[in-house]
């Protein structure tokens, strides 16, 4: 691969993680690039999750995402306890912590001194095709005519002699009352 081939690579790869982690509301969001610190991986990915739930639907849409789109596979630990998951995903590295986590352990100050300018919700480089379903194509809006229309007046002698006829129903049919005759029980019949 010719360097400017990796570097496209690299920015796709990125492109996709960050829209994954914004569809499921990451906070905090940053990316260092870090191929002048480690030949393991070219960028360093950072975002919060307020709840070790969101911070595992963070970890757990990237991981598809990346996959999704042809990357493989990638590897994921800390999704047992959800306060810091690890997404290796090749080229990048994504560390989804939890703000007290993230507080503590300070990654910033150890991958951040080239932070990557980012454009949240910025549509994916030309080069990545994403699956997609079709559009739909929206047609113009007819034009609307600048005549107006003449408006009917109803005279108030129509109203007065117009006489509504009261709705007739059909009466529910009376209900027929069963009366029982009660006889004497056996035994003061007998005695009788």
């Amino acid at each position: 691969m010719t360097d400017t081939n990796t570097k496209k690579e690299i920015q796709q790869l990125q492109r996709i993680i960050v829209d994954a982690l914004e569809d499921v509301k990451a906070q905090n969001l940053v990316v260092f690039n870090t191929e002048h610190l480690s030949s393991l991986f070219e960028r360093v990915i950072i975002a919060s999750g307020t709840s070790n739930r969101q911070t595992k639907a963070l970890a757990s849409s990237v991981r598809d995402a990346v996959r999704e789109q042809g990357f493989g596979k990638p590897r994921v630990e800390g999704e047992e306890n959800g306060e810091w998951i690890i997404v290796d995903c090749g080229m990048a590295v994504v560390h989804i912590m939890q703000p007290m986590i993230r507080q503590y352990y300070n990654l910033e100050e150890i991958w951040g001194d080239k932070p990557v300018r980012l454009k949240l919700g910025a549509p994916m480089p030309v080069a990545v095709k994403p699956v997609q379903a079709p559009v739909e194509t929206k047609k113009p809006a007819a034009k609307k005519s600048t005549t107006k229309k003449p408006v009917e007046k109803k005279s108030a002698s129509k109203k007065s002699t117009e006489i509504k006829k009261p709705a007739t129903a059909k009466k529910p049919a009376a209900k027929k009352i069963v009366t029982k005759k009660i006889s004497k029980p056996l035994a003061l019949k007998r005695k009788a």
